[in-house]
């Protein structure tokens, strides 16, 4: 996001969180779509393929959600701390929607 935006709308700290999160919902969608399309193929070659594209897919989950967990933008194991997180994020899209 351009910096003078950022400091306009008061998001400039949120922009790497709002980012990943996008990231990491498209990365478990990923693997749901690999997963689904291994159960459907026929034969072992295109299993095998989509089965290495779901290893890189599961991988690159892992290292977005520990960059996240780093940041502190996502507590998978505290459900208070990640409501918190939500709750915040949520506040601020609606001060902005509301200026």
């Amino acid at each position: 996001m351009n910096k003078i935006l950022e400091k306009i709308t008061g998001m400039a700290s949120l922009t790497d969180q709002v980012i990943a999160t996008d990231i990491l919902s498209a990365a478990k969608a990923e693997i749901k779509s690999y997963a689904l399309a291994i159960t459907e193929t026929a034969t072992p070659e295109v299993r095998q393929t989509l089965t290495r594209h779901l290893e890189d897919a599961i991988a690159f989950h892992q290292q977005i959600s520990t960059y996240m967990i780093n940041e502190g933008f996502y507590h998978p194991h505290d459900m208070t701390k990640q409501l918190q997180v939500d709750m915040n994020v949520a506040e601020n899209a609606l001060n902005v929607a509301k200026d």
